[in-house]
């Protein structure tokens, strides 16, 4: 399915600690914060919808997956940035201190699909990779 213009999506995710993953997602990724209750808050995710919903802690393993050389967190999710907005957000979060679980780097460097990627956990440990292309097209290059 192609599209001329993007919707945003939607995804509302568990966390066992509302208020804590409030402040992360308001205040560390200053994303703007919208309708809420006593166990969901939802916030402006760049431009995308999404949920937090308090759930309590279950009991799981953690799953990965290798790419380039790298243990990725599954699941995980995340936004495409602009280039120039991914290294800037970069920045921001090394000086809040973030605890990476993949540091920012450039993936599949000099090959298709070369783009910048990094990844880290909300207070709930749900996944999130934030990533970057120089060229857009990339994004689904083959």
């Amino acid at each position: 399915m192609t599209t001329k213009t993007l919707a945003p999506f939607h995804i509302a995710i568990p966390v066992h600690n509302l208020e804590a993953c409030r402040t992360f997602y308001r205040d560390t990724l200053n994303c703007e914060e919208g309708r809420s209750s006593d166990h969901w808050v939802d916030f402006n995710f760049f431009g995308h919808q999404l949920v937090i919903h308090f759930k309590e802690k279950p009991q799981e393993e953690a799953l990965t997956n290798p790419v380039d050389g790298k243990n990725v967190p599954v699941p995980h999710y995340g936004v495409v940035l602009p280039w120039e907005t991914f290294h800037a957000f970069a920045e921001d979060l090394k000086l809040k201190s973030i605890p990476f679980i993949i540091e920012p780097y450039i993936r599949f460097e000099g090959l298709v699909g070369e783009q910048a990627t990094m990844f880290f956990k909300d207070p709930a440990g749900n996944a999130l990779e934030f990533k970057a292309f120089k060229e857009v097209s990339q994004l689904f290059a083959k």
